[in-house]
């Protein structure tokens, strides 16, 4: 049998940008030897900034580009494009296995002693009906500030947490939470957690934060389970290791390799793609 014949199932990646590198490397704690393939949209990007229609059409192009790839397994690694495009992608896709990114609004009302939540994502996540049933079903016993955090990821992907744009808006988005007293705090935004240090210095020490990249990657890593990959060869492992992680981007790659450097210690190109 062949060495591409031994390979594990490839792992399918996907967000708006850089930000779904924090989902990345949750995966490949969880499935050490997914080969895995991350496609950033950084050339259409933000999608919290768009219209759902936009939303949609990338996220199936997107998908459907995966699957050309080999992807028997699809992480959206956005929560915008979770919750604009997800059911779309499943009516066109019905027997691929996929998951998405949601605000962690159960876990956050379930862990909030003063039952006072504040959510930061983006304009469109906030407004879409998948989050207001979160919070229906989740949290109704709880007060939730819902933080459009506008400007904040595409500020995140052009600098750090220094950065004073970024810093900037941290001031005026955290004010709001610590104004509302808020004492749990979910980053509903994959590009968030890259600058969740710079978020706990502002709000303190008193306020949680949470984080849904393990629990989506736990996910990914159920259903990958059931995919019943063989157990790679020892040629094939040693293939795995070169090439397990492959990048690639719709806008420009630096951006992309630089944040894959800087805040997971990858030091690897990543490919320009036109989708």
């Amino acid at each position: 049998m062949s060495t591409l014949e031994h390979r594990p199932p490839l792992i399918g990646i996907f967000d708006s940008g850089v930000g779904g590198l924090s989902v990345v490397k949750a995966l490949q704690g969880r499935c050490p030897n997914a080969p895995l393939l991350y496609v950033a949209d950084c050339g259409h990007a933000p999608y919290g900034e768009r219209d759902i229609a936009h939303v949609i059409d990338r996220s199936l192009r997107i998908t459907n580009f995966l699957l050309a790839q080999g992807a028997a397994l699809i992480v959206v690694a956005c929560n915008t494009a979770t919750a604009a495009a997800i059911e779309a992608m499943r009516h066109q896709h019905p027997d691929l296995p996929l998951v998405g990114v949601e605000p962690g609004v159960k876990p956050a009302a379930q862990r909030s002693l003063s039952k006072r939540v504040g959510v930061m994502a983006t304009t469109s996540t906030l407004q879409s009906p998948r989050f207001q049933s979160l919070v229906q079903r989740f949290a109704n016993d709880c007060f939730v500030l819902p933080v459009a955090c506008a400007g904040l990821a595409a500020a995140i992907e052009q600098g750090d947490a220094n950065h004073s744009t970024v810093s900037h808006l941290l001031d005026q988005y955290c004010g709001a939470l610590k104004d509302a007293a808020v004492d749990t705090v979910v980053l509903g935004c994959t590009h968030y957690p890259f600058v969740a240090d710079a978020i706990a210095e502002r709000l303190g020490p008193g306020v949680t934060l949470l984080d849904t990249a393990d629990a989506v990657a736990q996910q990914a890593a159920r259903l990958y389970e059931g995919l019943g990959q063989p157990d790679p060869s020892p040629e094939s492992s040693r293939l795995l290791k070169s090439r397990r992680m492959t990048m690639m981007s719709t806008g420009e790659v630096e951006v992309l390799e630089r944040i894959a450097r800087e805040r997971l210690g990858w030091d690897q190109q990543a490919l320009r793609i036109d989708i």
